[in-house]
């Protein structure tokens, strides 16, 4: 690859495209909120909302200066993120607080970026998460659904028209704006019927005596504002 075409590559990415049109922003918006509300589309997406949970307490050990141990995803959509360091302190802290809030913030930053008419960066970005997320995936299920995640949006950025480009990115951005709020009341569910003594808001509950109630409260708040002001920014331009 010579250096004009890197300067456009370079050029392609990091430039701005028009804006979609309006029925797609809302298409993307309602399949994303009907995959989210229908159970036996949940149970198959709510793995993506897992990869972003996980990479969350993965990004925020290594920001704490934790060590890293590895990271697992499992078919039943479930994970598991191990780092080493001290059991308490603010690293554990937001480390065990990461996962519930990521897929929130996530979900802001790409409809910031949306906004900003950003939509290659956006994919090319999520690549790059997904490139670092998969060095640290430490089974074999948790590998392929990294790599065909990270597969599926180097295929729409390299390949795909300008209209298929701001569609995927739409439904993923509206996909995990939604995605965060559901596991937040399911967790919620399974705490009220005694099923998640070692949920993250039980943990932090632990380290922090603070109840995990509101560490659950915390977790809903930040995904329905998440929600609320990404879709603001997302539905502006129309």
């Amino acid at each position: 690859m010579d250096a004009r075409t890197l300067d456009e590559l370079w050029t392609a990415v990091t430039g701005t495209q028009p804006d979609p049109p309006g029925w797609l922003v809302l298409a993307a918006g309602a399949v994303a909120l009907l995959t989210v509300l229908a159970r036996p589309l949940w149970r198959i997406a709510r793995n993506a909302v897992t990869i972003a949970h996980e990479g969350g307490h993965g990004l925020a050990a290594l920001a704490t200066r934790r060590k890293l141990a590895g990271i697992r995803l499992h078919s039943d959509t479930s994970g598991l993120t191990l780092s080493w360091g001290r059991p308490t302190g603010p690293g554990m802290v937001l480390t065990a607080a990461a996962g519930y809030l990521t897929p929130a913030l996530l979900g802001l930053g790409c409809a910031a970026l949306l906004a900003a008419d950003r939509i290659t960066l956006l994919l090319w970005l999520a690549i790059a998460l997904l490139l670092a997320l998969l060095v640290r995936i430490r089974n074999a299920f948790g590998f392929l659904s990294v790599l065909l995640t990270g597969g599926a949006f180097f295929l729409v950025s390299w390949f795909g028209s300008t209209e298929v480009q701001a569609g995927f990115a739409y439904l993923g951005t509206w996909f995990l704006l939604f995605g965060a709020v559901r596991p937040v009341l399911e967790l919620q569910r399974q705490r009220r019927h005694g099923q998640a003594h070692d949920s993250d808001a039980d943990q932090l509950a632990r380290l922090t005596g603070v109840p995990g109630l509101a560490w659950v409260t915390l977790f809903l708040v930040t995904a329905l504002a998440a929600l609320a002001l990404g879709a603001d920014w997302l539905l502006r331009p129309l």
